[in-house]
């Protein structure tokens, strides 16, 4: 058996032609381009390479973006007062900051200013809780969003599957393990200390596995047939230098055990930005929404 391989560039651009669509359908309603708003601190290398990415695709669909380049110096109260006018600015439906930050700056306060309407991140506690719940409208974390649409791109219906989890973190595994429910898998969590995690891993239907940790996952731990999401990456350096990027799961293992799988890289990564995108197109729809409402 050889796994099919879950082309995650591809669906990423399904999902930001969607976007694109919608952006346009929106502008041709009458209304001004979706906004996000994008806020950097500091001069960590790979997080202006990563905001750069999503300026380009944000603007590649059609919306409006800004991009808020403080400097390492920035305190705590100014980063605050920031995302406070951001907050009251109607030009702009999402707000981003992006991690990490300075360790003198509370990312948990700077997560809980942001408007729960705006929070395209889906890590404000308001959105934590919508999402736990189900509630219509939650902006969810854009990992695990991505996620589910790599699944369907394998299941049309995951119902009564089985599903691990991997991996506990606020902003994967626990919400991941949230949607996965909501869809009526039987889902349980795991984490790199759970003791039986070999057979909990052979038990799995579906297995998505996001610890940091690489080569955790190998082939002989995965149930033949399953389907296997990947959302780990490390960079690691080989005897001779040369750099290459890995998941959590061995992959060149894996995919003679596997339904379907996801590459690293290729896999997961290409979703999330797309889903930022859609879910800053649903903040500026539900905006919109609001302010046509009857008072």
């Amino acid at each position: 058996m050889t796994a099919r391989i879950i082309d995650g560039k591809a669906i990423a651009a399904e999902v930001r032609a969607e976007v694109a669509a919608g952006v346009a359908a929106f502008v041709a309603d009458g209304s001004p381009p979706p906004g996000l708003a994008v806020v950097l601190v500091g001069d960590d290398p790979a997080s202006h390479v990563y905001v750069a990415n999503k300026v380009r695709q944000t603007e590649a669909v059609g919306m409006t973006s800004r991009r808020y380049m403080l400097g390492a110096e920035t305190t705590e109260r100014q980063l605050l007062d920031l995302v406070e006018r951001l907050n009251a600015d109607p030009h702009v439906h999402g707000i981003l900051v992006q991690f990490p930050l300075p360790p003198e700056i509370d990312t948990v306060k700077v997560v809980s200013t942001i408007s729960a309407a705006k929070d395209v991140d889906g890590f404000n506690p308001l959105n934590v809780g919508r999402t736990a719940t189900g509630m219509k409208g939650a902006l969810t974390p854009c990992t695990p969003l991505g996620v589910m649409r790599l699944i369907h791109s394998v299941h049309a219906d995951i119902a009564g599957l089985g599903a691990l989890v991997v991996g506990a973190s606020n902003v994967v595994g626990r919400p991941m393990a949230r949607l996965l429910l909501q869809e009526q898998c039987t889902v349980s969590v795991a984490h790199v200390l759970t003791t039986d995690l070999e057979r909990r891993c052979r038990d799995a239907d579906i297995l998505v596995v996001a610890t940091g940790v690489p080569g955790l996952i190998r082939g002989d731990w995965i149930k033949p047939g399953a389907t296997v999401i990947d959302v780990g990456i490390t960079r690691i350096t080989s005897s001779s230098g040369t750099e290459r990027l890995v998941g959590d799961v061995a992959f060149d293992e894996a995919i003679h055990v596997a339904g379907a799988i996801t590459p690293v890289p290729g896999g997961v990564g290409p979703m999330t930005i797309a889903c930022l995108l859609a879910n800053t197109l649903s903040a500026a729809q539900a905006a919109k929404e609001e302010a046509c409402a009857p008072a």
